[in-house]
């Protein structure tokens, strides 16, 4: 019988050190690299992997949704490193004009890694 014990989560995207530099650099996770892989230490024993596909296509959905205290917050300092937040103004998907999304369920900001990957900013309840 299958019976789980951990698991992990991954995803693709094109330039190994263009994500480093991202996620390590732009974000201040912790990473580190293996076998041409890259390893996000996201909290615990938790991790991300990261591997390069040489055709990669960008997730039309969020790959990493990161916790955070208070998205606005979040949102200005990223802002102030470069991150450039997506706009949405969709009948069931509305940002302001920080990129985030408040009302229905936590305030949320969406923003792509340089493989165009989407990522998330999301408030702890």
């Amino acid at each position: 019988m299958f019976k789980a014990t951990s698991a992990f989560s991954s995803f693709s995207v094109n330039d190994i050190p263009k994500a480093m530099q991202f996620y390590g650099g732009t974000l201040g996770m912790k990473v580190s690299e293996d076998h041409g892989m890259l390893h996000l230490h996201v909290g615990g024993k938790t991790e991300v992997l990261v591997y390069p596909k040489p055709n990669h296509t960008p997730a039309t959905f969020t790959v990493l949704n990161v916790p955070v205290h208070s998205v606005d917050e979040a949102v200005d300092e990223l802002s102030k490193r470069g991150v450039r937040f997506e706009r949405y103004d969709q009948p069931d998907l509305k940002t302001d004009a920080k990129g985030i999304m408040r009302g229905e369920g936590p305030p949320i900001a969406w923003f792509k890694d340089p493989a165009g990957n989407i990522l998330s900013v999301v408030q702890e309840a």
